[in-house]
């Protein structure tokens, strides 16, 4: 009976851990506003993308977007890798205004499921631009459960589904997509034609002109003979004159 009553304490404490135990496994942990950073910073990978989201202030919208309205959202997510292997100085390149367009680029501001993928309809508004005029416009194709997306810049691949709920769906992708609007090569107009080079007028000298030609300088010899018929005209009349008054 006395080794009964030894046992009693310690029997009744490891009762006590065993029903805390089985209420902390039972309840839900508490269930906090959907976050897009805590999102990826659990995925891992995101460093930079998370950096850019703060940076901008993107994250804030698509998390006040996400707790107060209905409306879903598709996010594109750029790996690290996916931002080192850009050509250096490229965000440097553009303004801060462009970098904001390029992260909602990699926004829709519509849930896509995988399988939804299939049917929608190319081009896909992203959140960059007016996207009632379909400005910053992003394509979708699928093969099976691969999904494609170019951009007129890059192609790549959906590598891996991040989150996925009623509201939000975010998907890896292990390249920056570019926008043919920020990092497009616009047309170059073809060159002029270069005008036809005009043949110089040819200067005529007077040893190459052509007899009666209008361009043909007066002729030496007529010159003086009209000077030596103009001096016997005046010869003569000097005679008539001498003879008049004699």
């Amino acid at each position: 009976m006395a080794k009964l009553f030894h046992f009693l304490p310690l029997f009744c404490l490891n009762l006590f851990f065993i029903v805390v135990s089985a209420q902390t496994a039972i309840s839900p942990a508490p269930s906090g506003p959907l976050n897009i950073t805590k999102v990826l910073e659990k995925a891992g990978q995101f460093t930079t993308f998370i950096k850019l989201l703060k940076a901008t202030q993107v994250s804030d919208r698509i998390n006040s977007q996400l707790n107060n309205s209905n409306q879903g959202l598709t996010i594109f997510a750029p790996t690290d890798n996916a931002f080192s292997n850009l050509k250096s100085g490229t965000l440097n390149s553009i303004s801060t205004q462009n970098q904001l367009q390029l992260l909602q680029f990699h926004i829709l501001p519509t849930l896509y499921t995988i399988s939804q993928f299939q049917t929608a309809s190319n081009p896909l508004h992203t959140q960059a631009g007016n996207s009632d005029d379909g400005e910053y416009p992003l394509n979708v194709t699928t093969s099976g459960n691969q999904v494609n997306v170019t951009t007129g810049v890059v192609d790549t691949t959906v590598s891996n589904t991040i989150y996925s709920d009623s509201q939000l769906a975010v998907y890896q992708v292990d390249q920056v997509l570019l926008p043919m609007a920020l990092f497009g090569q616009a047309p170059t107009a073809a060159p002029a034609e270069a005008p036809a080079p005009t043949k110089p007028e040819k200067s005529v000298r007077a040893s190459d002109a052509p007899k009666g030609s209008k361009d043909s300088p007066a002729d030496d010899s007529s010159a003086v003979g009209l000077n030596g018929y103009a001096g016997v005209t005046l010869f003569a009349a000097n005679v008539v004159v001498s003879y008049l008054w004699m």
